[in-house]
């Protein structure tokens, strides 16, 4: 695909970046070829000058709609065929994982892309997954969720801080307590023994990027808008329309300038993802992505309900019916190049959105027709709103 000169619109910058989420249905049997084709997608991302590409964490999915356990390891794959492009996980979910082995597993990660990490994290929204991997992740208890989740990330930057240090919990507790040290080769020395007992830990390797990868929360409540706005974490929406997206971007920004002391611009710190699709006439971009993006809408409403995708003050009611349309009038980017690139412009200017990541790839989708969006997206619509070929 050959990359085109971009063009500066109103003097400012957007990130356009890749949501990864592989689903296969019927395919699982075909699981290297779907990872072939994730890895073409990836690669093609990374010439074409996108800034970054992410990838979900999603377990036991026999329906092959959502098929990457582990988006560390995926995130390492992609790397390797890689220059540019930054790596991101949407999201580990972080109540899953031992913390000590997700902090040495995204720091090698680190290590090994040059420092191209962009850390991810997540609570877990299905129980199949949580009571199969940490029972106390168990979302239908969410106030336990929420304190294993913030434990988790207060024990990640301990960890990848470089230096030695303890961690006393609700959940854990670092370094086991009682384990005597005496090796010739590692003098027990106080900065993490006393009386020969280990008291603290280092763990290796930490990440290339000090004092660690930037870090990223797939948030949407108002309590976790505030609290990852707080905790100088960047925000990651999907679903609301313009009118309620701007309520949480707002939010975001009010907390975020108390918490840091300084004014943040509207959209300062937050991704939105956003379903793509572009073809040559609005016509063909239906035809060719309803059925698969209707796949991934109907799995995940089961869960998640209507409600984030209700306009600022709208109610949901009986009426409202899950459909294309009703989609395409409130969240979509699907169609020409030129509708697409319309609707991009205003997610600029009334929230002002940064960073915009396409979810093409939705479960279904032939791959040549992920990779001719793809295309069409990169040479008509992205050289609109970026300068310098996409990467900061």
């Amino acid at each position: 695909m050959a990359q085109r000169e971009p063009e500066e619109q109103d003097g400012r910058c957007m990130r356009f970046s890749i949501f990864h989420n592989l689903g296969a249905p019927g395919r699982l049997g075909e699981y290297a070829e779907v990872m072939a084709e994730a890895r073409e997608f990836a690669v093609t991302a990374d010439r074409a000058g996108f800034w970054s590409t992410w990838y979900t964490e999603h377990h036991f999915g026999h329906e092959a709609i959502e098929i990457t356990p582990n988006p560390v390891l995926m995130g390492a794959d992609i790397a390797a065929r890689t220059t540019r492009i930054r790596i991101g996980q949407a999201a580990s979910i972080a109540t899953f994982w031992h913390p000590l082995r997700l902090a040495e597993d995204i720091a090698m990660l680190d290590q090994l892309s040059g420092g191209r990490v962009e850390v991810g994290l997540g609570r877990g929204l299905y129980g199949r997954e949580a009571l199969n991997l940490n029972a106390l992740a168990d979302p239908r208890d969410q106030e336990q969720n929420r304190a294993l989740y913030d434990e988790t990330v207060e024990v990640l930057r301990k960890a990848w801080s470089g230096e030695f240090f303890s961690h006393r919990g609700r959940f854990y507790e670092f370094p086991a307590p009682g384990v005597k040290w005496n090796h010739p080769l590692s003098p027990a020395t106080p900065e993490y023994t006393e009386a020969g007992v280990i008291t603290k830990m280092q763990v290796t390797p930490f990440p290339l990027q000090r004092p660690h990868p930037p870090l990223w929360q797939v948030i949407d409540s108002p309590r976790s808008i505030q609290a990852a706005a707080a905790d100088g974490v960047q925000g990651m929406f999907w679903l609301p329309p313009v009118s309620a997206l701007k309520e949480r971007f707002e939010l975001y920004r009010d907390t975020a300038s108390r918490a840091s002391g300084r004014e943040y611009a509207l959209g300062e710190g937050i991704g939105l993802v956003r379903d793509v699709y572009v073809a040559d006439t609005m016509e063909q971009a239906r035809a060719e992505f309803e059925e698969a993006l209707m796949t991934t809408y109907r799995w995940i409403m089961h869960w998640r309900g209507l409600a984030n995708l209700m306009e600022a003050g709208e109610e949901l009611t009986d009426a409202h019916e899950l459909s294309f349309d009703f989609l395409q009038r409130r969240n979509l980017l699907v169609g020409t190049p030129e509708y697409v690139s319309e609707k991009i412009a205003e997610l600029r200017d009334e929230v002002g959105l940064e960073h915009l990541l396409l979810w093409t790839t939705h479960p279904g989708l032939p791959h040549r027709n992920a990779m001719r969006s793809l295309e069409l997206f990169a040479e008509k619509v992205m050289p609109r709103f970026t300068t310098g070929g996409g990467h900061g």
